[in-house]
């Protein structure tokens, strides 16, 4: 039994009625429309809110720690001041010790608390979507989000949607519980929180909608999610933006870029090839490094502390890779501040942050794989573009900025198996939705080559909707003899 169970028990047939009282009642005996406005409504809200509490919660730490405590200030994109951070370590030698203590301070509340919100969270949403969309402890919400405030501000290289995807996530699985909604309407009411929670972080209310669709599956799309998602996303996304604003979180990069001739976009089938690679490159060094980890003695509190270590020293060596590093990216989409980025770093930058991202979260460190996925994406874009011009190509444009939105798209997009909620989040997020003809073309070539490997950074995602529907219809009928596909 579940921990969910013994801490909710389920309701009898003789208690069902009263389950949530009328308001309860009325939900269950709703038509389409009337339940999922409510639900969506409801999520959409919780979400926002959540969002904005993660997003001050992450900017006091950082501050605090990484500034105050170890003087040094990452450079954060225009949505959030557009400030290019410190020039170099105040106190070099803090770095290590703030990243190392914030790890460990992380994974103690989290052994203490929640073991279960170790790591970066999203698998553990998309596994309640699949077996059983009541399990998500409400004190796991919490938490998630503490445990990511210290890993991700003290330095750790992890990104901010993980712990807003489980806080939306666990509130729909605490309406399932308490509205003893269907198993049916609990998996969508489940998936609508993580698309909401990651939407609303990052100001991306449609590719929000399109994630809650798409998460579950490498293969497949449900698009009973779909149309509450708009609901659900739009909604965070007011919340949100009414308290911190509605300015995309990169601004807007290259925004009236007009493709003019076809050739040059032979770039983005170079860009589509190589962030493929680099996506496949993040998604098994990752699940590598958790592999490792598991073998190595150390227990819940040791392991993450010495992967706080590891990046601590890592990031004395490239500051690039500290914290979520989104500034970083939004320096690599400017000409000026990308050319005095020594080239070898550029093109070194996406393997450190994939080293370091795996270090920190593969250890059991908290935070998303997400943020670090637009990163590297970000810099694989950068590099193409610093070698294209370089070389004196034709068709290399005059600023990096398309190269990197692409690379952000077409990196994660490919290696999380969802491709076109990633193309339209990162277009949400840096207002630029006139890269899209050379995007579809990048992502479409790099999704082609990740399908025909079994690789995806979401482990829990199931291959398409009949498969995770037979494996439900096992675990009813007898012990699940199979193995997931």
């Amino acid at each position: 039994m579940s921990e969910a169970s013994q801490d909710e028990p389920q309701p009898t047939a003789s208690r069902r009625a009263a389950t949530g009282g009328r308001f309860g009642a009325s939900i269950r005996n709703s038509g389409y429309l009337r339940k999922w406005f409510l639900l969506g409504a409801a999520i959409g809200v919780i979400a926002g809110l959540g969002a904005v509490v993660f997003y001050l919660a992450l900017k006091y730490t950082g501050e605090f720690l990484l500034g105050y405590l170890a003087g040094y200030h990452i450079p954060t994109p225009v949505g959030e001041g557009g400030s290019h951070g410190s020039a170099g370590f105040e106190r070099p030698w803090a770095i290590p010790l703030v990243t190392t203590a914030g790890a460990l301070l992380s994974a103690l509340i989290v052994a203490r608390f929640a073991p279960e919100a170790t790591g970066h969270g999203t698998d553990e949403a998309v596994e309640a979507v699949h077996s059983d969309p009541r399990a998500i402890r409400g004190r796991v919400v919490l938490v998630k989000m503490v445990a990511s405030a210290l890993t991700i501000g003290s330095g750790g290289s992890a990104g901010r949607e993980g712990p807003t995807a489980q806080i939306s996530a666990g509130f729909s699985s605490l309406l399932t519980r308490r509205l003893d909604l269907s198993d049916e309407d609990g998996r969508i009411a489940v998936a609508l929180g993580i698309g909401a929670g990651i939407g609303a972080i990052f100001a991306a209310p449609l590719g929000g909608a399109v994630l809650a669709a798409s998460i579950a599956y490498r293969d497949d799309f449900d698009y009973r999610s779909l149309i509450p998602g708009f609901i659900t996303s739009g909604m965070a996304y007011a919340v949100l933006g009414s308290i911190v604003g509605f300015d995309p979180l990169f601004g807007y990069i290259d925004a009236e870029y007009r493709f003019e001739r076809a050739w040059p976009l032979l770039w983005f089938v170079v860009i589509g090839l190589v962030a493929a690679a680099v996506g496949y490159l993040y998604a098994r060094i990752f699940h590598a490094s958790v592999a490792i980890t598991q073998r190595l003695r150390g227990g819940l509190v040791l392991k993450p502390a010495l992967g706080g270590l590891l990046v601590g020293l890592l990031g004395l060596l490239m500051p690039q890779v500290l914290s979520s590093g989104y500034g970083w990216a939004q320096l690599a989409a400017d000409r000026g501040s990308l050319m005095t980025i020594p080239l070898w770093l550029v093109v070194v930058l996406p393997i450190a942050k994939i080293v370091a991202t795996s270090v920190s979260i593969g250890t059991g460190g908290s935070g998303g794989l997400f943020g670090p996925g637009i990163v590297i994406g970000a810099f694989v874009g950068a590099a193409i573009w610093r070698l294209g011009e370089l070389s004196g190509l034709p068709g290399v444009p005059d600023a990096p900025g398309i190269f990197v939105v692409v690379g952000m798209m077409t990196c994660f997009g490919s290696v999380s198996r969802a491709p076109l909620a990633i193309m339209v989040m990162v277009a949400e997020m840096t207002g630029s939705f006139s890269v899209v003809p050379g995007a579809i073309l990048a992502v479409g070539i790099a999704s082609l080559l990740m399908s025909r490997t079994n690789v995806t950074i979401y482990e829990a995602q199931r291959l398409n909707r009949e498969t995770a529907a037979a494996e439900r219809a096992r675990r009813v009928t007898g012990p699940d003899l199979g193995e997931r596909a």
